[in-house]
């Protein structure tokens, strides 16, 4: 069987892309996160575009290998998979754009749900998809951290 280099690369171009048009919908994420009340723990604004780049190269991955496998319930995994990152795309809005802190946070809470589900039926597809995805779990944790934190300071 021919290796489907298109579908990889389809498959991380809409996850990065994702992640390019949530910068493009939120230009000053940066200039916001250093007004933001920053908790402890909280990481340099540098380091938020790494994570995010390396977390959309490793959710490309485990879509393409959902995508490639021969297995039954694949459809609806990658329709969950979609989901999760519409509900990513959105919640820099919400947080950066619209400063609704709490709601962004109960959309976070969403969205670790979601991807949950994801990781769940993508394990079940190929156990390495699912694995790729839980570095993005961890840190959507640690980024409910710091959205609740901020949600807080701010009441």
């Amino acid at each position: 069987m021919k290796f489907q280099w298109k579908a990889l690369a389809a498959s991380l171009a809409i996850s990065l892309g994702t992640g390019f048009l949530s910068s493009l919908l939120t230009p000053n994420v940066r200039e916001e996160y250093a007004k933001l009340y920053r908790p402890p723990l909280a990481p340099p604004g540098w380091l938020f575009p790494v994570v995010w780049t390396v977390l959309f190269i490793l959710m490309g991955l485990a879509a393409f290998l959902v995508y490639d496998a021969n297995a039954a319930g694949k459809e609806g995994a990658l329709k969950l998979y979609l989901l999760q990152l519409v509900l990513n795309l959105f919640w820099p809005l919400l947080f950066f754009r619209f400063h609704a802190y709490l709601p962004a946070f109960l959309w976070l809470v969403i969205l670790w749900f979601v991807v949950f589900l994801v990781i769940k039926r993508f394990e079940e597809i190929d156990e390495l998809a699912g694995r790729l995805m839980l570095p993005y779990l961890v840190w959507l944790t640690f980024a409910a951290y710091l959205n609740l934190s901020v949600a807080l300071q701010a009441l």
